[in-house]
């Protein structure tokens, strides 16, 4: 791909993930998040989180389709740190806005409400994530290292469609539509791997 269309997708990718923050200044600027403004950054930041998390794993399936796709690669490390960008604030505005900072509150929280654990354990599965994203991580660690540690982010991406299956309402179905996507990007992996050494085999 020439560098001209490589960079100009690069904007519109950042200029797409920066767009439900933007949505969310808005509405507080213009006081046009609801009845309850915290939790609509709440809903915002975590769903945020969730499709770009799911957009940054369906890079590899895709790539393997095609080689002609390769330059997909380039986009990988950029989305999975405006997850992290995204869930950092959804855990912020839980923090800030619902624990009002006590310590004691949160911890009460963790232990009694499944959902709040399930998102915190998100969060620190995309963690090291993100403080590896680095190529001086990458070659502090090691290729095959650095690949391993960052499976992580699949169990961070179950993790958090959990989060969002109990956080919800009994009934309600809105987390179905990215638990599908997320389930048939997670199943394509093995089964792509499987085609490639099926088709290595010797006659």
């Amino acid at each position: 791909m020439k560098q001209p269309t490589l960079i100009a997708l690069k904007t519109l990718t950042w200029l797409a993930c920066l767009w439900p923050l933007a949505w969310l200044f808005w509405g507080a600027v213009t006081n046009n998040l609801g009845a309850d403004p915290t939790a609509a950054i709440t809903f915002a930041t975590g769903l945020a989180t969730l499709r770009i998390l799911t957009i940054s794993l369906a890079i590899t399936p895709v790539r393997r389709l095609s080689p002609r796709l390769g330059w997909l690669i380039k986009f990988r490390r950029l989305l999975g740190l405006f997850a992290f960008f995204y869930a950092s604030l959804h855990l912020l505005t839980y923090i800030a806005l619902y624990a009002g900072f006590d310590v004691n509150a949160m911890a009460a929280d963790i232990v009694k409400r499944r959902y709040i654990t399930m998102g915190v354990a998100a969060w620190l599965l995309l963690l090291p994530l993100a403080a590896t994203s680095t190529n001086w991580a990458i070659r502090k660690l090691g290729g095959a290292r650095w690949r391993n540690l960052h499976k992580l982010v699949y169990a961070a991406a179950v993790c958090g469609v959990i989060h969002y299956w109990w956080q919800v309402k009994p009934g309600v179905r809105t987390p179905l539509t990215i638990t599908i996507v997320l389930a048939v990007l997670l199943l394509a992996r093995p089964i792509q791997e499987w085609m490639q050494r099926r088709k290595a085999r010797p006659a």
